[in-house]
């Protein structure tokens, strides 16, 4: 016998087995299932590990494609006793209409890419769980037909569980948020995504993976990082490619942003392509040890690349921000913000407004802006309207280095603030060019008090360190 028929043959004895056990536990279900058609065993991908899990047709249990029934009872049990037999669900392509579908543990259903399509017939959510782990979804088109969900609800919604894989998945016209996630631990990979509030919402996460997703045309948020409570979390968002985030809800920045990291430390934004957001590429509030890695970001309404409020501690580094109103802000020390890194970033093609709702206050058409126990050293900043670096704001400075940077085409080269109460700074070997107010200047908030600090002047604050920058 050659080596393939011994596969089939173990292959249809492990499905067979698994079968008798789950018709033992469910005989009503298995009568049901074995009645209509035989069993497509077969192999199929595990939901989280290596070993494959035996796959059940969909079909053989009643499921109908392109029926213009509301199949959700018809849905739900084949979910059920797929599950029960640790098998995974296959769905052939066509279009099934059904809604507020519950996932249990080990719940794997698995379509046709781009042709095996639920569409969302009622209920909060179209697909939920509550502690189910080893649920995996891969290759559905999840539409939700523009049905308003309740807030925060996603058309796919699961909490509490370990072991969790999204992937290759569609979710289209989501009246919510696409996917939402509370207190989950795993990955959800290459889906692309589109929602009338949030695209991808985490809260709580226990160790979680968003990487190679496109997210398209969400009306509130691109992707969400949250916890209840400031603490670790430690999500990786990377690779992911985001675009047209729009904010329909409006506010000063708590919509709006590609990717929002909030109260969650220790994570990992990486490798985004970010394109098309009314406020922020990527926005770090109260999110220590946040790490913004060479992601690439163009047409930004507010500001790119964003650490604010309490945190302590952000790598900003290796980025590229063409088109925003503000290339980094590392801000808040008032709020506790402080100690950063701006390493090796490229900003460029700066705009001297921000988006409606934001303070008239806040600056606007600048590269860099720093205040509190921050490196900014090895960046380019080209064409900011007003500052190419900024360090304060204020009383606001503390510790802050400004080294080895090339500046061009800037109001101010880099301007330092001197009002009473700011603390020290260093600002040195740095080539700025083609300023035209003034490569370094002493501010008081937003007014210009000294001459050029680059020339002249320096030595009356005790505070500064001048020296070896090559203007032109």
């Amino acid at each position: 016998m050659d080596i393939d028929r011994r596969r089939l043959f173990a292959a249809l004895a492990a499905a067979a087995s698994a079968a008798g056990a789950a018709g033992a536990a469910t005989p009503a279900l298995a009568r049901h299932a074995y009645g209509s058609g035989p069993d497509r065993p077969g192999k199929a991908a595990n939901a989280i590990g290596k070993a494959p899990r035996s796959a059940i047709d969909a079909g053989s249990l009643g499921l109908r494609p392109n029926s213009a029934d509301d199949q959700s009872t018809t849905f739900q049990r084949a979910i059920a006793y797929a599950a029960a037999a640790r098998a995974v669900l296959h769905v052939t392509p066509g279009s099934y209409r059904a809604g507020a579908l519950r996932l249990p543990p080990f719940a794997a259903i698995a379509g046709v890419a781009g042709a095996t399509r639920i569409v969302m017939s009622g209920g909060p959510s179209m697909l939920a769980a509550s502690g189910g782990d080893h649920i995996s979804l891969s290759g559905l088109v999840l539409d939700g037909g523009g049905v308003p969900l309740p807030p925060r609800r996603g058309l796919l919604h699961l909490s509490q569980g370990r072991a969790v894989r999204i992937a290759d998945c569609e979710i289209a016209n989501a009246g919510g948020n696409g996917v939402a996630l509370e207190g989950i631990e795993g990955e959800v990979t290459g889906n692309t995504i589109a929602a009338a509030d949030a695209a991808i919402f985490s809260l709580d996460a226990r160790g979680l993976k968003i990487a190679g997703n496109t997210v398209r045309s969400a009306g509130n948020g691109g992707i969400l990082v949250w916890r209840s409570e400031p603490g670790d979390d430690g999500t990786l968002v990377v690779d992911n490619r985001i675009e047209d985030i729009a904010n329909k809800s409006g506010g000063s920045g708590e919509y709006g942003n590609a990717i929002n990291i909030f109260r969650a430390d220790n994570v990992i934004v990486r490798g985004n392509r970010i394109r098309n957001a009314a406020f922020s590429a990527v926005r770090g509030n109260t999110a220590s040890n946040l790490q913004i890695v060479g992601n690439t970001c163009t047409g930004l309404g507010e500001v790119a690349l964003y650490a604010e409020f309490g945190f302590e501690g952000a790598l900003i580094a290796d980025n590229i921000v063409d088109r925003a109103a503000l290339g980094v802000s590392v801000t808040n020390f008032n709020k506790g913000g402080r100690l950063a890194v701006v390493h090796g970033n490229l900003i460029r093609n700066l705009v001297d407004r921000r988006p409606p709702g934001t303070d008239p206050n806040d600056p606007a058409g600048v590269g860099i802006g720093v205040e509190a126990d921050t490196v900014v050293t090895g960046n380019v900043v080209e064409n900011a309207p007003n500052v190419g670096i900024a360090a304060g704001w204020g009383p606001y400075l503390r510790d802050v280095v400004i080294t080895s940077n090339v500046i061009r085409d800037a109001d101010y080269g880099i301007a330092v603030s001197v009002a009473p109460g700011a603390g020290s700074a260093v600002i040195a070997d740095n080539l700025i060019a083609g300023t035209r107010r003034g490569a370094i200047v002493g501010m008081e908030w937003r007014k210009p008090v000294t001459g050029d600090l680059a020339e002249e002047g320096a030595g009356r604050y005790a505070q500064l360190s001048i020296a070896g920058n090559r203007v032109r």
